[in-house]
């Protein structure tokens, strides 16, 4: 069997380790004569399962024990309306809109309650970050939202530009989480869709400050209020079981590579040698983000001739490198470089675009 280099943006590459062990448990669990995905989720198999992925998981992060980390599903599109439904209550919260994520966001909250955007980088195209003259932010917001990486316009925010401003900070994290350590304490939640760099989709996380908890008015469905999933163990109704479990086998992994710090330095490695394939073309590639927010997860790039996008999808194709169209809203490619990409698998994609340039510039 020959497996591509899946440059996917999501669903996206698993590290082949976690699929062949998913692989060898399939029909028997451990001895428990029966797949995951059979189990009943309140037995004690799977029980023990969650516990383990939440204890690797605050490994991991270094969450503190004062934040609940919640197993939901419905995907980080749910979490634009259900974030607004929970910690709102009746006040005004503010929006930093800086890609596609954090507009459709911000959209969806403003048919639930009042929010404001408080900066956004739109008419550059969304290439950059706000300057911080440019955000105007409200004191006595209820919660400041932010896309800490945005998938579709490769835009990133660097730890260092993450600062307290006095409400309850709340982070999309989809796509870069995991990849890199991060302060968990600066935010108030942190939410992400799983079919990144945790697992299938189907799966969301939400990593919440207890105190954030019980804000919800009680006109909201049970299932959507944070405190009564917390209250659950995120078992009020039948969780993402295989979801769960793979998701556990990534974060095991995830330790074995060194956690945060080492993986860091791959995805550091790897974007490094992939933006400097589009920076010395000679302009044959190109990449419009600032670079001091470039996204180490998600790299567009267009070609100087449009004309050449076709061959270049169907060579590297071909080559066995895929996945690598632009988001339709933008045009060009896109080399989504999640923890499961290698750094040989980067490489194969760098001597690709190197060959293909040096044949048709």
């Amino acid at each position: 069997m020959s497996r591509v280099w899946n440059f996917s943006a999501g669903p996206a590459a698993l590290p082949e380790e976690v699929l062949r062990q998913a692989q060898a448990e399939l029909l028997d669990w451990h001895g428990a004569g029966c797949s995951v995905m059979e189990m009943s989720h309140r037995g004690k198999e799977f029980t023990g399962i969650l516990e383990q992925a939440e204890a690797d998981l605050r490994d991991l992060l270094g969450i503190p024990a004062n934040y609940k980390v919640l197993f939901l599903q419905g995907g980080a599109t749910q979490q634009f309306a259900q974030i607004p439904m929970n910690l709102l209550a009746g006040r005004s919260a503010d929006y930093i809109v800086t890609g596609s994520w954090s507009k459709k966001a911000f959209k969806e909250a403003q048919r639930i309650g009042t929010v404001r955007c408080a900066a956004t980088t739109e008419s550059s195209g969304f290439t950059g970050l706000p300057t911080a003259e440019e955000i105007k932010l409200d004191p006595f917001a209820a919660y400041l939202h932010v896309c800490t990486n945005e998938t579709i316009h490769g835009v990133e925010i660097p730890a260092e530009r993450i600062a307290d401003t006095g409400v309850p900070l709340v982070a999309d994290m989809s796509s870069h989480i995991l990849s890199r350590p991060v302060n968990v304490e600066k935010f108030g939640l942190i939410y992400a869709g799983a079919q990144k760099n945790i697992g299938p989709s189907g799966l969301t996380l939400v990593v919440m400050r207890e105190e954030l908890l019980g804000m919800a008015p009680l006109t909201i469905p049970t299932v959507m209020d944070y405190a009564v999933m917390a209250e659950n163990g995120s078992m009020l109704n039948t969780p993402p079981t295989y979801g769960i479990y793979i998701a556990g086998l990534v974060f095991q992994w995830l330790k074995r590579q060194g956690g945060m710090p080492g993986i860091a330095a791959v995805n550091a490695e790897k974007a490094r040698i992939l933006y400097g394939c589009i920076d010395e073309s000679g302009g044959f590639y190109h990449n419009p983000v600032d670079p001091d927010c470039r996204s180490r997860m998600n790299v567009p790039f267009t070609l100087a001739d449009a004309e050449l996008d076709a061959a270049f999808l169907a060579e590297s194709k071909a080559a066995g490198l895929v996945s690598l169209k632009g988001h339709k809203s933008v045009g060009g490619m896109r080399a989504s470089i999640y923890n499961a990409v290698s750094l040989e698998g980067v490489q194969v994609l760098v001597d690709f675009m190197n060959d293909f340039a040096k044949r048709n510039g």
